[in-house]
């Protein structure tokens, strides 16, 4: 299992465990306050902002250009910001730790 933390907007800690897929995928299973995944996952919303851990980031990867490009629209948009919908879930991040923009 692979486990992650999202931290919501209002700070409640909420541990979830998939074994695939993506991490919107993870947080919308998990009713996770402010992931919406309107698109599905497919890089198109920008509804699923989430802010890594910078210790985090080297194992995550940064944005690439299509996915800066749907951030723009989003607030609250830092270096370590990444739509969850384009993290996918594999052991080399187990124990990621995400903080939710949006409420």
């Amino acid at each position: 299992m692979i486990n992650v933390t999202f931290t919501t907007a209002d700070g409640e800690k909420i541990q979830a465990q998939g074994t695939g897929g993506s991490v919107m995928e993870l947080a919308v299973a998990h009713n996770v306050p402010g992931i919406d995944g309107d698109c599905g996952g497919v890089c198109s919303c920008a509804t699923c902002h989430v802010h890594v851990a910078q210790e985090d980031m080297v194992r995550v990867g940064y944005a690439n250009d299509i996915e800066k490009d749907m951030l723009e629209l989003s607030d609250d948009v830092s270096e370590t910001s990444r739509l969850c919908c384009q993290i996918a879930l594999s052991k080399d991040i187990d124990g990621l730790s995400v903080t939710v923009v949006r409420e």
